[in-house]
């Protein structure tokens, strides 16, 4: 059985702004000095998320793991200037320049939703080396984007216009509808409170929506053969935003061997819904590509 979702939504502590090609972006590094930690871990979010949906998380996984979290332009706590690019194949340049600018060179990245994507795409197009990448309920197959998402992302600037009480209804019946099961007020409070203020607010939603294009996903399609780094996948199998079978068509598509991971019961936001389970599988990930590495390590190059 899963634990029931925390009652609150925190935000992660002490952000680092880092400027990427002058367009600001929050970060946060959690855990110990580089020399006594496990090693890195990245955590990049999805849609409409940010880095604080991974707050519970991080921090446990902070006692031995340097986690880093960064909240791509148009999410959460950065830049939400209307002149930046939001598209996945900007957000993943990005993701390739912040590895560089933390000074990592092979960390193990955790994605979830379009932050699978991104680090697809960062590591597809623009050489970034990943120690091990798990997936988490990812966009990056077709079909993605329902309904309503298209018809957002078709007419952003009707949807831009509708009176501040009409928005934040339709926010708040969109994300309560990622879940497979009902989420909280306050959960619910947590992940609507960036997207319902003043009007920059209100449009930033209807703006990144409509920056996320299925044409920018299929050229990974193609190629997710050539990944290079071992991949885990997981997923909750009553996910209604991206179908359960997309994880084993993922699977197939990677190369070698790919587990899966399906949690029963679970929708799109496993942080919230099955955070032990989800703590739990991440804990036996990052331990895996531990031990892996200390053999690498005792014996020398693998054969």
């Amino acid at each position: 059985m899963h634990s029931a979702a925390p009652t609150s939504h925190r935000r992660p502590p002490d952000p680092t702004v880092v400027d990427l090609d002058e367009v600001p972006v929050t970060t946060w590094v959690l855990g110990p000095d580089p020399e006594l930690s496990d090693g890195d871990l990245v955590i990049c979010h999805g849609t409409p998320w940010s880095a604080a949906l991974w707050t519970e998380l991080s921090t446990a996984l902070s006692a031995r793991w340097r986690v880093h979290l960064w909240d791509m332009p148009g999410y959460g706590r950065s830049s939400r200037d209307p002149s930046a690019a939001l598209d996945l194949r900007t957000q993943s340049f990005r993701l390739a320049r912040l590895l560089e600018h933390w000074g990592l060179q092979r960390p193990r990245v955790l994605a979830h939703d379009i932050g699978g994507a991104v680090a697809l795409g960062a590591h597809l197009r623009h050489g970034a080396e990943y120690e091990a990448l798990m997936l988490w309920d990812v966009v990056t197959l077709d079909p993605w984007g329902s309904p309503f998402f298209r018809l957002v992302a078709e007419h952003s600037e009707v949807f831009a216009a509708l009176p501040p009480a009409l928005h934040e209804a339709l926010v708040r019946e969109y994300v309560r509808g990622a879940a497979g099961s009902s989420l909280e007020g306050e959960e619910v409070d947590g992940l609507v409170g960036p997207w319902i203020g003043g009007a920059e607010e209100r449009a930033s939603f209807y703006r990144q929506i409509a920056a996320l294009r299925p044409e920018d996903t299929r050229d990974l399609v193609d190629t997710l053969d050539r990944v290079r780094t071992p991949v885990s996948i997981g997923w909750g199998a009553e996910d209604p935003w991206i179908p359960v079978d997309q994880a084993r068509r993922l699977a197939e598509a990677l190369p070698g061997e790919v587990p899966v991971t399906i949690l029963s019961g679970i929708g799109h936001l496993v942080p919230l819904e099955a955070p032990d389970a989800l703590r739990e599988t991440v804990g036996r990930w990052l331990d895996a590509t531990a031990v892996f590495n200390q053999g690498v390590d005792d014996h020398g190059d693998e054969a």
